[in-house]
């Protein structure tokens, strides 16, 4: 009696075992439990019960315990990922530095950036001349040139010689400026014109035109006409040159569009030319405006009676170099303001056109 009950006591107690092991199976495999334990507490067949009584080697330990393992008996599942809270340790998460890229480009223009220069090369003078390292005599202080300039602004020589040579500067530049334009178009937009000018003109360019003075006082005499007649060629040469190659320069295709849309030789000229060539126009024109001054100091000295280079001559015989560097400085403003002002219409005329200086 004893043994019968503790028999039935045995199975009754096993049935129920054996039941929550197999709700604990299906459990563990819906929650993506180990695949050794599925094996383990499914209803083995004989391959099963031959797996299930062997010793699981290091391997299959080491997968059951990090749940990577894959099963024989039934499909291996992932093992689950705890979600990551927003905001739990988010804060302690390093974020990328964004390596910031140097720009190419020069970057935003300064206000005034071309009075920079000036005003420390005036520096700099002015620190020179008060500390004694400059003589009075070759290189006077600047507020004794400021000085200078008072007196013969007051006294009317100044401002007699300041307009008889912008008058000069005036007209050769006008005359050279319209001599340019029109030579590098008949050059630039035909053949012809090209094997007719533009050997003269790179002759004229290989001698020095200041070369040109004796025999022009030879051909005009010695007045006012020879002078403006030098600054006109000094002025044409830049712009020719720059223009004649802008024009050649322009793509053919534009022409062969001119050419299918049905372009007269006016509008080819007006729409398509002009736009492509006035880039190289506008460098020519600075270097005219320059040569233009550079070529009046030289013109004034012979046998002139007026202008900025008759009076910086005259106080050359007198030893005055602060008169000298009075006709220096105004041509240096001169200069730097005519350029200052092509560059400006430059600006406006081309403001399609983005660039590094824009």
């Amino acid at each position: 009696m004893t043994t019968r009950s503790t028999t039935t006591t045995t199975r009754s107690s096993s049935t129920p075992s054996t039941a929550i092991t197999d709700d604990d199976a299906s459990a563990s495999v819906s929650t993506s439990a180990s695949p050794a334990e599925t094996d383990a507490t499914t209803e083995p067949d004989a391959t099963t019960e031959a797996d299930a009584t062997t010793e699981p080697d290091a391997t299959t330990k080491t997968d059951t315990e990090t749940g990577t393992g894959t099963g024989t008996g039934t499909e291996p599942t992932s093992a689950p990922v705890a979600p990551v809270e927003a905001g739990a340790d988010s804060h302690r998460l390093p974020r990328p530095r964004r390596s910031r890229r140097r720009g190419l480009a020069p970057g935003k223009r300064l206000p005034a950036s071309r009075l920079i220069g000036p005003a420390l090369f005036f520096a700099l003078w002015a620190l020179a001349s008060a500390a004694g390292q400059l003589d009075p005599g070759a290189i006077p202080a600047p507020w004794t040139v400021l000085k200078t300039t008072g007196h013969l602004w007051t006294d009317g020589t100044l401002p007699t010689d300041v307009l008889t040579s912008l008058e000069r500067a005036g007209y050769g530049f006008a005359l050279g400026l319209s001599a340019g334009v029109v030579l590098a178009l008949a050059s630039g937009l035909s053949r012809v014109g090209e094997a007719l000018i533009d050997g003269t003109v790179q002759l004229n360019r290989a001698i020095p035109t200041l070369g040109l003075i004796p025999l022009f006082i030879l051909w005009l005499g010695i007045g006012e006409t020879f002078k403006i007649a030098i600054i006109a060629i000094v002025v044409y040469i830049p712009i020719y040159l720059n223009l004649h190659s802008a024009l050649s320069g322009i793509d053919h295709r534009y022409v062969e569009l001119a050419e299918v849309q049905g372009l007269s030789r006016f509008r080819f000229v007006r729409e398509i030319v002009i736009p492509g060539a006035l880039p190289g126009f506008f460098v020519g024109l600075r270097l005219g405006v320059t040569g233009s001054w550079l070529s009046l100091v030289v013109l004034e000295q012979i046998n002139a009676t007026s202008g900025l280079g008759y009076m910086m001559f005259q106080a050359q015989n007198y030893g005055r170099t602060d008169i000298i560097l009075v006709g220096l400085l105004i041509y240096g403003i001169f200069g730097l303001v005519s350029d200052s002002a092509v560059r400006l219409i430059e600006r406006k005329v081309l403001s399609w056109r983005r660039t590094l200086s824009s």
